[in-house]
């Protein structure tokens, strides 16, 4: 009986000192080189994890049977903790270097509003590395529970060079990404660009600026116009510029023709370069340059006619048109365009607006500027206020700066209306004081009115006023009489010198 229970004894005593060093060969301790080599950090891990937990569940056995005490058992579980948490870590660690997004497409492309879009397709590339195609074929329980071929919780938004979110939605979710299975997504622009910052930030705090030039969608073979000033106020006889952007959406054309479409042919029209040196009608697309500008010139004439009309609204329309197109279209410019006929050609337009506004031109003729009188007399004169502008003129008034003392009548003070080269008089009296020396005045008359609600003002005109000395009676008769007396002796001297 001591015969078998020594036996016991020294059996268990075997186990436990093979048990301790089995434990202290296959526990590996963590190497400081695991955080550069992490891949081989875990191998190292996941060895050590097995042998600790193979050791822990023999210890579990002899604890069992009663062959070491509960002492013994915790601090083998204490080592299988430890092992495993090491192990754990390790795995989160690649599972987390390894992790990358990418953006596999961003495509710019214009809804049937105008708006502009970007498409984005989002990729998990994590699986592409060979080091995670290994850590893939790993059969554990734990790796298959993080799930290593998905990244979870990505946040996507596209950002302009200042770091300002330009899209609608400003942000969106992606909740779970897997490897080889791209998600799409789609955003409105808030500013136009054709190069965008796409920002990544994935749930275990990765994050990623990408600066991408947006691909265009060519399925659609035509040009998005647009015009920041499509309605313009224009005066007659003047000119103006509206602005074009035109943007390629095109797979097959790269050269365009640029058409104007349901304008009054009296109107002046041409394309024009953005700094207005060259003439342009037709452009062309690069690769690198899918992004034009120009500007469409419109010249109106002096006077309205029956169809560029005062004050009423012109639309027409702006086409660019594959070269390919032109040819078939031989009555572009003969015929008005509904925008339902534009859509069926397929091509790209923009609608544009010009409003013809006139304005009055007050014309002051005056055919004598200068007047002479004798003291105590009045200087009358009249001017005539002609329109030459191109819109009626209103409240058309009359002001005059007068030397000290004197005082005016002017009829009419104010003329209500006067339509487009129409004519009217005002009659002027000036009356200098009782005292008034001799000499010139300058008297300024000056015009004003309203045109579309806008002041217009004449030239000045200045009217100089001589003031003579008053004439003497007494005078008057010496010279009178004097000159009788001279021409009397005149008479008879030479009527006795013909005598003799």
């Amino acid at each position: 009986m001591i015969r078998a229970n020594i036996h016991k004894c020294l059996v268990a005593f075997a186990l436990l000192v093979y048990a301790t060093a089995a434990t202290a060969q296959v526990y590996n301790p963590f190497n400081q080189r695991d955080n550069e080599y992490r891949l081989l950090g875990l191998k190292r891990a996941k060895q050590a994890y097995d042998a600790v937990r193979a050791e822990y569940e023999r210890q579990q056995q002899l604890f069992e049977k009663g062959m070491i005490t509960s002492l013994d058992l915790e601090q083998s579980r204490a080592r299988f903790y430890d092992a495993e948490v090491n192990y754990q870590q390790s795995l989160l660690a690649v599972l987390f270097e390894e992790q990358h997004v990418s953006v596999a497409r961003a495509v710019k492309y214009q809804t049937a509003d105008d708006s502009k879009h970007v498409r984005l397709t989002i990729a998990n590339t994590s699986g592409g590395t060979a080091e995670f195609q290994q850590l893939l074929r790993m059969d554990d329980e734990l790796l298959r529970t993080l799930q290593p071929d998905v990244i979870h919780n990505v946040y996507v938004s596209i950002q302009n060079d200042d770091r300002a979110i330009i899209s609608r939605p400003y942000e969106a979710k992606i909740s779970q990404l897997r490897f080889d299975e791209p998600v799409r997504l789609d955003f409105e622009l808030l500013q136009d660009l054709d190069a965008v910052t796409i920002f990544l930030y994935y749930a275990n705090g990765a994050q990623r600026y990408m600066k991408v030039f947006l691909e265009k969608d060519a399925s659609v073979d035509r040009v998005a116009v647009q015009s920041e000033q499509f309605s313009q106020e224009v005066e007659l006889g003047t000119s103006s510029a509206f602005d074009l952007t035109m943007e390629l959406f095109s797979g097959t054309s790269n050269t365009f023709s640029l058409e104007v479409v349901n304008l009054p042919q009296q109107i002046g029209r041409f394309f024009k370069d953005p700094a207005g040196q060259v003439r342009l009608s037709q452009v062309k697309f690069t690769q690198g340059n899918r992004t034009k500008r120009a500007a469409l010139e419109v010249s109106l004439p002096d006077r309205p006619s029956s169809e560029v009309l005062m004050d009423k609204p012109i639309p027409f329309y702006v086409l660019v048109l594959p070269r390919e197109k032109i040819d078939g279209l031989t009555d572009l410019r003969e015929r008005m365009w509904t925008e339902t006929e534009l859509d069926s050609l397929e091509v790209g337009y923009v609608r544009l607006e010009l409003i013809p506004r006139g304005k009055g031109e007050i014309t002051v003729r005056a055919p004598q500027l200068y007047h002479a009188i004798n003291a105590g007399g009045t200087a009358e004169m009249y001017v005539d206020l002609v329109n030459e502008g191109s819109n009626r003129l209103d409240n058309i008034e009359l002001n005059v700066d007068l030397p000290l003392g004197w005082s005016r009548t002017v009829e009419p003070r104010v003329v209500p209306s006067l339509e487009i080269n129409e004519e009217a008089r005002i009659v002027f009296t000036f009356i200098p004081p009782e005292d008034v020396a001799v000499g010139k005045y300058q008297v300024r008359i000056r015009t004003s009115g309203l045109s579309n609600s806008e002041p217009v003002t004449a030239e000045d005109k200045t009217v100089t006023i001589e003031v003579k000395p008053r004439a003497s009676l007494a005078g008057t008769l010496t010279v009178v009489v004097l000159l009788i007396g001279l021409v009397t002796g005149v008479v008879v001297f030479g009527i006795r010198l013909s005598r003799r």
